[in-house]
This record gives C-alpha cells, structure tokens and sequence, in this order.
C-alpha cells in the first residue's frame, strides 16, 4: 500500500512513507495501551482498513450516541465525517475530547446548506407564508443547521425515522421545510400521502422558490441539496438489471431520487438495507444502490448472496474515504501523546439548540 504525499497536507510525511504493517502495529499499540480511555468508532460507509479496527459501527447519530455512553471514554476518535465528529462533540460531556482523523473528510451535501443561508431563506419564507412553517434537517447537516432546526421549533431526522418526523411537522404546521437532502424530504413526503404537486424546491443559491402552483397549495418546501453518491444511481440502471437479470432484487436508500425509489424493489435507510440482506434467503441476488464500501462489505460478508452495485462505476465516497491508515495511525499517536490534532468543537450555543433538535427526534421515534 502507498500513500500519496501531495493530497495529505497537515500530517507528517513520516506516516505517508510508513508500511502498511507498521500503521497496523501503531493502531493496535495505542488501542491496546490506551484501553477504555479510547473510543474508536467508524461509520458504515468508512473503508475496510478503518473498520476494522472499530469499537463500534454505525450510522453517524447511532455511534454520537454510542460515544455519549462511553462514561470512561477519555477521547473519541471518530472515523467519519466532520458534521458526525461534531454530533458526537455535542453529546458528550466537557470532558470528553473529540477528534477527526482527517480535517477534509466532509460531507458534500451538508456542506450544501450553511446558516447565513439558512436564516436568509426562512426570513424569506416567512414573510411570504406566516408562521405555519416548521423545519426540519437531516442529520447529514451541520451542527449550525441542527441548531437553526431547534430554535425554530424543528427537530432533526434520520433516514429510519423520516416518515414518523415527516409526519409529526405536518401535523404540527401546514408546510414543512425539509433540508438538506431534497431527495430523503421529497420521497419521506410523497410516502405519507403528499402529491408531487404540492412540493416546491427552494434554491439557496438564487434565494428563490420553484413552484408552478399557487402559494396555498405548498405543503413542502425542500431545500436543494443531494447526496452526491446517490444521485448516481438512475433509472437507466434499474432498467438495465430489469432486462438482463429480471430476478435480481433493486434496493435502493431514499437519498435516491424519487424516480429510483419508485422505480425500485425495495427502499430504506442503511439500517434497512443492512437488515434486509441479513434476512435475505441464500442464492437470491441484489442489485444495492448506496455507498460502494457498504456494498462490497455486505457482498464479502454474505457470500451465500449474489450482491453487486445498482450502478458498475461506482466509486466510493469521496470525502467519506480521506481518513486512512496514515491519518488514523496519527490520529491516535497524538492522543496517546497528550497532544491531540484535529479537535472537533462546537460552541454551547450551537450545542444547546442542536441538541434541543436532536432530543424532539428522539423523543418522538
């Protein structure tokens, strides 16, 4: 394994130029010595070499709360994204240190809402429908869109609960403004009734509403932003298996357009996906439209099944894949040493109202 010394700024070259064999001795030493002090947690969608070392794999608020139990936890060194390092900084005590591998693993689509955006649309908003809307964010968004949510009176959602906080905001208000992901807002919506038709897209970009009817009939607004990774996958691929391969299942995350999920088998958050092929009867075959780390994970853990991507060329997440061997193995040799790199924080502000979003969710799901 080599590591490419241009696209790794910040971290010592020493590590880049390391073995693969002596990363592993360096994770394995500081984990061992470090004991319960540590808490190593790492996302579905991390690579293999990441994963294995995990205390505990998850979806990003599913391991934030994992972190929040670890009472003898010293530092939690987060194998994910920079809005997961942030939750799990929000839910764990003053004393608990929070770091990040790798300072550029992001996210895109959370990066696609920021508050001064926010703030801009919902003044906007307001004045033109009241006060009958509510807001609501997807966890994949940052800490600041979080707390935007609880203090207008939202709360956050997940991909496995989408449909019971969609509808708790109708039933609280006429319009739910559902951000970042268009797609999750679009097909969590449409699934509990609401018509296409009566969904309008907001653009931050252009500070405008698109909407061909009339003000009255909107009872969505989604913010517009996609997760990169699943708006690759179309309906040309479905097609294709359809034709060629008529038995295999199409399963799909509902960060998908609404076109792929419709045009799908079956839909639901990483969870879903990850209990469906669990329960799946051997030699049945699935074509699986989520990130390609989960993929080839679940095709090498299950070889009873004949699993592959909904889409061939897909490569894995970008952002999702910064944090490596050599960042991880630093990562920890710095906490170990006293001296950790790359301390997520948010402030108690931010924290306060955040949580208040994320503690409506968990009380209502």
């Amino acid at each position: 394994m080599s590591f490419d010394l241009l696209r790794h700024e910040g971290i010592p070259a020493s590590y880049l130029q390391q073995s693969e064999a002596d990363l592993i001795a360096i994770i394995e030493g500081v984990k061992a010595r470090m004991g319960s002090r540590l808490f190593l947690p790492a996302h579905h969608y991390q690579k293999d070499e990441v994963v294995q070392f995990a205390d505990a794999t998850g979806d990003s608020l599913q391991l934030a709360q994992v972190a929040k139990q670890m009472t003898e936890a010293e530092y939690t060194v987060f194998c994910g994204v920079h809005f997961m390092a942030e939750t799990a900084d929000m839910l764990t005590d003053a004393s608990h240190t929070v770091v990040l591998p790798d300072m550029r693993a992001g996210c895109s689509m959370a990066d696609m809402a920021n508050d001064t955006q926010t703030e801009r649309a919902f003044t906007i908003l307001t004045e033109r429908f009241g006060e009958s809307i509510l807001p609501l964010t997807y966890v994949n968004s940052t800490a600041a869109i979080k707390a935007f949510v609880g203090r207008h009176g939202g709360a956050t959602v997940t991909s496995s609960n989408a449909v019971q906080m969609v509808e708790w905001a109708l039933a609280e208000r006429d319009i739910l403004f559902f951000l970042p992901d268009q797609h999750l807002g679009r097909n969590t919506a449409h699934a509990l009734g609401i018509p296409l038709e009566q969904m309008a897209i907001w653009d931050p970009i252009k500070d405008e509403l698109v909407f061909d009817g009339e003000d009255q009939d909107v009872r969505v607004i989604l913010w517009k932003g996609h997760c990169s990774v699943h708006e690759k996958f179309t309906v040309g691929q479905i097609d294709q298996f359809r034709k060629t391969d008529p038995e295999r299942k199409i399963l799909v995350h509902p960060e998908c357009s609404h076109e792929v999920v419709t045009a799908s088998d079956l839909n639901g958050s990483t969870a879903y996906i990850i209990q469906q092929i669990e329960r799946a009867a051997p030699g049945t075959k699935w074509a699986i439209g989520t990130e390609m780390n989960l993929v080839n994970r679940l095709a090498t853990t299950h070889p009873e099944l004949d699993i592959v991507s909904l889409n061939p060329f897909m490569c894995p997440c970008l952002t999702m894949n910064r944090i490596d061997l050599p960042h991880l193995a630093w990562a920890l040799e710095q906490v170990e040493a006293g001296e950790p790199v790359n301390i997520i924080t948010v402030d108690a502000e931010t924290t306060r109202y955040a949580v208040l979003a994320l503690e409506r969710m968990l009380a209502r799901s």
